[in-house]
Protein backbone atom coordinates (compact mmCIF):
# COMPACT_ATOMS: atom_id res chain seq x y z
CA UNK A 1 0.00 0.00 0.00
CA UNK A 2 1.43 3.34 -1.02
CA UNK A 3 2.29 5.89 1.63
CA UNK A 4 1.14 9.47 1.11
CA UNK A 5 3.89 11.76 -0.04
CA UNK A 6 3.22 14.59 2.40
CA UNK A 7 2.11 15.33 5.93
CA UNK A 8 -0.92 17.17 4.53
CA UNK A 9 -2.12 13.95 2.93
CA UNK A 10 -2.44 12.45 6.41
CA UNK A 11 -4.57 15.28 7.75
CA UNK A 12 -1.56 17.01 9.24
CA UNK A 13 -0.51 20.56 8.72
CA UNK A 14 3.03 21.86 8.70
CA UNK A 15 3.80 25.04 10.59
CA UNK A 16 5.42 26.55 13.63
CA UNK A 17 4.11 25.34 16.98
CA UNK A 18 3.31 28.88 18.16
CA UNK A 19 3.93 32.51 17.35
CA UNK A 20 6.83 32.91 19.73
CA UNK A 21 9.52 34.92 17.94
CA UNK A 22 12.17 32.65 19.41
CA UNK A 23 11.31 30.13 16.72
CA UNK A 24 11.81 32.49 13.81
CA UNK A 25 15.59 32.38 13.51
CA UNK A 26 15.88 28.70 14.26
CA UNK A 27 14.59 27.58 10.87
CA UNK A 28 12.76 24.59 12.31
CA UNK A 29 9.35 23.30 11.29
CA UNK A 30 7.07 21.18 13.47
CA UNK A 31 4.22 18.94 12.43
CA UNK A 32 0.79 19.36 14.04
CA UNK A 33 -2.51 17.66 13.61
CA UNK A 34 -4.95 20.05 11.99
CA UNK A 35 -8.09 20.88 13.97
CA UNK A 36 -9.98 20.70 10.69
CA UNK A 37 -8.65 17.25 9.76
CA UNK A 38 -11.22 14.43 9.49
CA UNK A 39 -11.11 11.56 11.94
CA UNK A 40 -8.70 8.87 10.82
CA UNK A 41 -9.61 5.25 10.40
CA UNK A 42 -7.17 2.64 11.63
CA UNK A 43 -6.12 1.98 8.03
CA UNK A 44 -5.36 5.62 7.40
CA UNK A 45 -3.40 5.84 10.64
CA UNK A 46 -1.32 2.87 9.51
CA UNK A 47 -0.71 4.54 6.15
CA UNK A 48 0.41 7.73 7.85
CA UNK A 49 2.64 6.08 10.45
CA UNK A 50 5.77 6.79 8.47
CA UNK A 51 4.96 10.48 8.11
CA UNK A 52 4.14 10.98 11.78
CA UNK A 53 7.29 9.21 12.94
CA UNK A 54 9.28 11.93 11.18
CA UNK A 55 8.09 14.33 13.87
CA UNK A 56 10.24 13.34 16.83
CA UNK A 57 8.10 12.62 19.89
CA UNK A 58 10.06 15.01 22.09
CA UNK A 59 10.49 17.82 19.60
CA UNK A 60 8.39 20.01 21.89
CA UNK A 61 11.25 19.92 24.40
CA UNK A 62 13.71 21.09 21.75
CA UNK A 63 11.43 23.92 20.68
CA UNK A 64 10.78 24.84 24.31
CA UNK A 65 14.53 25.18 24.84
CA UNK A 66 14.79 27.25 21.65
CA UNK A 67 12.27 29.76 22.98
CA UNK A 68 13.59 29.69 26.54
CA UNK A 69 17.08 30.73 25.47
CA UNK A 70 15.60 33.73 23.67
CA UNK A 71 13.53 34.64 26.73
CA UNK A 72 16.65 34.58 28.91
CA UNK A 73 18.57 36.88 26.58
CA UNK A 74 15.56 39.16 26.15
CA UNK A 75 15.32 39.72 29.90
CA UNK A 76 19.07 40.32 30.14
CA UNK A 77 18.77 42.94 27.41
CA UNK A 78 16.32 44.93 29.55
CA UNK A 79 19.04 45.68 32.10
CA UNK A 80 21.71 48.36 31.92
CA UNK A 81 25.39 47.88 32.66
CA UNK A 82 25.11 49.79 35.92
CA UNK A 83 22.42 47.33 37.11
CA UNK A 84 24.73 44.33 37.39
CA UNK A 85 25.72 44.86 41.07
CA UNK A 86 22.09 45.35 42.16
CA UNK A 87 20.64 42.86 44.66
CA UNK A 88 17.00 42.35 45.72
CA UNK A 89 17.95 43.93 49.07
CA UNK A 90 21.00 46.15 49.17
CA UNK A 91 22.38 44.81 52.47
CA UNK A 92 21.37 41.16 52.13
CA UNK A 93 23.94 39.19 50.15
CA UNK A 94 21.82 36.04 50.19
CA UNK A 95 19.92 37.38 47.20
CA UNK A 96 21.91 37.08 43.97
CA UNK A 97 22.82 40.26 42.15
CA UNK A 98 21.97 40.66 38.47
CA UNK A 99 25.61 39.84 37.71
CA UNK A 100 25.49 36.70 39.84
CA UNK A 101 22.26 35.57 38.18
CA UNK A 102 23.89 35.80 34.75
CA UNK A 103 26.91 33.86 35.99
CA UNK A 104 24.67 31.20 37.52
CA UNK A 105 22.65 30.77 34.31
CA UNK A 106 25.77 30.29 32.19
CA UNK A 107 27.57 27.99 34.63
CA UNK A 108 24.62 25.88 35.79
CA UNK A 109 23.29 25.27 32.27
CA UNK A 110 26.75 24.17 31.12
CA UNK A 111 27.02 21.77 34.07
CA UNK A 112 23.54 20.31 33.61
CA UNK A 113 24.05 19.72 29.90
CA UNK A 114 27.51 18.21 30.30
CA UNK A 115 27.00 16.10 33.42
CA UNK A 116 23.34 15.08 33.10
CA UNK A 117 22.33 15.31 29.45
CA UNK A 118 25.74 14.37 28.04
CA UNK A 119 26.00 17.40 25.75
CA UNK A 120 29.32 19.24 25.84
CA UNK A 121 29.75 22.22 23.53
CA UNK A 122 33.18 23.09 24.97
CA UNK A 123 31.75 26.29 26.41
CA UNK A 124 33.93 28.68 28.37
CA UNK A 125 31.11 29.11 29.74
CA UNK A 126 31.62 32.69 30.98
CA UNK A 127 32.66 35.69 28.89
CA UNK A 128 36.16 37.07 29.29
CA UNK A 129 34.66 40.42 30.32
CA UNK A 130 31.71 39.92 32.63
CA UNK A 131 29.56 42.77 31.36
CA UNK A 132 25.98 42.67 30.15
CA UNK A 133 26.58 42.55 26.39
CA UNK A 134 29.32 39.94 26.73
CA UNK A 135 27.07 37.73 28.86
CA UNK A 136 24.37 37.98 26.20
CA UNK A 137 26.80 37.04 23.43
CA UNK A 138 28.39 34.14 25.29
CA UNK A 139 25.10 32.60 26.37
CA UNK A 140 23.58 33.03 22.90
CA UNK A 141 26.59 31.28 21.34
CA UNK A 142 26.75 28.38 23.79
CA UNK A 143 23.01 27.76 24.00
CA UNK A 144 22.78 27.92 20.19
CA UNK A 145 25.31 25.09 19.91
CA UNK A 146 23.37 23.07 22.48
CA UNK A 147 20.19 23.62 20.50
CA UNK A 148 21.75 22.29 17.30
CA UNK A 149 22.92 19.13 19.09
CA UNK A 150 19.48 18.63 20.66
CA UNK A 151 17.90 18.78 17.20
CA UNK A 152 19.87 15.71 16.19
CA UNK A 153 18.77 13.47 19.08
CA UNK A 154 16.22 10.71 18.59
CA UNK A 155 13.54 9.35 20.92
CA UNK A 156 15.79 6.63 22.34
CA UNK A 157 18.34 9.23 23.42
CA UNK A 158 15.66 11.27 25.18
CA UNK A 159 14.27 8.20 26.97
CA UNK A 160 17.63 6.97 28.25
CA UNK A 161 17.98 6.98 32.06
CA UNK A 162 20.81 9.21 33.29
CA UNK A 163 22.13 10.44 36.61
CA UNK A 164 20.37 13.48 38.07
CA UNK A 165 22.28 14.50 41.20
CA UNK A 166 21.75 11.49 43.53
CA UNK A 167 18.92 9.82 41.57
CA UNK A 168 18.40 8.52 38.02
CA UNK A 169 15.84 9.94 35.61
CA UNK A 170 15.17 9.94 31.84
CA UNK A 171 16.61 12.82 29.87
CA UNK A 172 13.09 14.04 29.15
CA UNK A 173 12.56 14.55 32.88
CA UNK A 174 15.92 16.29 33.28
CA UNK A 175 15.15 18.67 30.41
CA UNK A 176 11.79 19.65 31.89
CA UNK A 177 13.51 20.42 35.18
CA UNK A 178 16.23 22.40 33.40
CA UNK A 179 13.68 24.58 31.63
CA UNK A 180 11.82 25.12 34.92
CA UNK A 181 15.10 26.01 36.63
CA UNK A 182 15.88 28.60 33.97
CA UNK A 183 12.36 30.06 34.13
CA UNK A 184 12.60 30.36 37.91
CA UNK A 185 15.73 32.50 37.78
CA UNK A 186 14.45 34.54 34.87
CA UNK A 187 11.38 35.38 36.92
CA UNK A 188 13.62 36.62 39.71
CA UNK A 189 15.34 38.96 37.26
CA UNK A 190 12.03 40.27 35.93
CA UNK A 191 11.01 41.10 39.50
CA UNK A 192 14.29 43.00 39.87
CA UNK A 193 13.52 44.99 36.73
CA UNK A 194 10.30 46.15 38.41
CA UNK A 195 12.23 47.01 41.57
CA UNK A 196 14.43 49.21 39.38
CA UNK A 197 11.35 50.87 37.90
CA UNK A 198 12.00 49.60 34.37
CA UNK A 199 9.61 48.83 31.55
CA UNK A 200 9.26 45.16 30.60
CA UNK A 201 8.51 43.78 27.17
CA UNK A 202 6.58 40.54 26.73
CA UNK A 203 8.26 37.33 27.79
CA UNK A 204 5.29 34.97 27.57
CA UNK A 205 2.38 37.34 26.98
CA UNK A 206 1.20 40.87 27.81
CA UNK A 207 2.82 42.94 30.56
CA UNK A 208 1.72 46.12 32.29
CA UNK A 209 3.81 48.00 29.73
CA UNK A 210 2.40 46.30 26.64
CA UNK A 211 -1.21 47.04 27.62
CA UNK A 212 -2.03 45.26 30.86
CA UNK A 213 -4.26 42.20 31.18
CA UNK A 214 -4.88 39.59 28.51
CA UNK A 215 -8.63 39.74 29.16
CA UNK A 216 -8.48 43.40 28.18
CA UNK A 217 -6.94 42.32 24.87
CA UNK A 218 -3.52 43.70 25.72
CA UNK A 219 -1.04 42.84 22.97
CA UNK A 220 2.10 40.76 23.24
CA UNK A 221 5.08 42.91 22.28
CA UNK A 222 8.55 41.38 22.25
CA UNK A 223 11.60 43.60 22.48
CA UNK A 224 13.00 42.12 19.26
CA UNK A 225 11.55 39.84 16.56
CA UNK A 226 14.25 37.20 17.02
CA UNK A 227 17.60 36.34 18.50
CA UNK A 228 19.68 37.56 15.56
CA UNK A 229 17.98 40.95 15.62
CA UNK A 230 18.47 41.15 19.38
CA UNK A 231 22.19 40.49 19.15
CA UNK A 232 22.73 42.93 16.29
CA UNK A 233 20.68 45.77 17.73
CA UNK A 234 22.01 45.42 21.27
CA UNK A 235 25.56 45.49 19.92
CA UNK A 236 24.64 48.74 18.16
CA UNK A 237 23.30 50.30 21.34
CA UNK A 238 19.81 48.80 21.53
CA UNK A 239 16.60 49.66 19.71
CA UNK A 240 13.72 47.74 21.25
CA UNK A 241 10.15 48.03 20.04
CA UNK A 242 8.29 50.89 21.79
CA UNK A 243 5.78 50.06 24.51
CA UNK A 244 2.32 51.66 24.66
CA UNK A 245 1.66 51.26 28.37
CA UNK A 246 -1.69 50.23 29.85
CA UNK A 247 -3.54 53.38 28.80
CA UNK A 248 -5.22 53.71 32.18
CA UNK A 249 -6.53 50.13 32.23
CA UNK A 250 -5.96 47.79 35.17
CA UNK A 251 -2.71 45.87 35.02
CA UNK A 252 -3.58 43.27 37.70
CA UNK A 253 -6.72 41.36 38.63
CA UNK A 254 -6.85 43.11 42.01
CA UNK A 255 -5.91 46.75 41.38
CA UNK A 256 -5.69 49.02 44.41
Amino acid sequence: MRRPRSAQACGLRVGRPNSDPGLKPMGRTAIHRSDEAPRHTKIKLDICAGVKSAAMRYEFLVEAYATERLKVISVWSEFRDEDLPVRPHTTDRRGRSVHEQMVHQCVSEDLWFRNMLGIDVRALPLPKREVRLEFIGEYAHDSGKRLELLRGKDDLWWEEIVKFFDVRRPRTWVMVRRIAHTSHHRGQLMAMLRMLGREIHSNYGPTADTGGLMQNHAPTIYAYPGINELLAREAAGGSKLPLPGAGGKAVTERPT
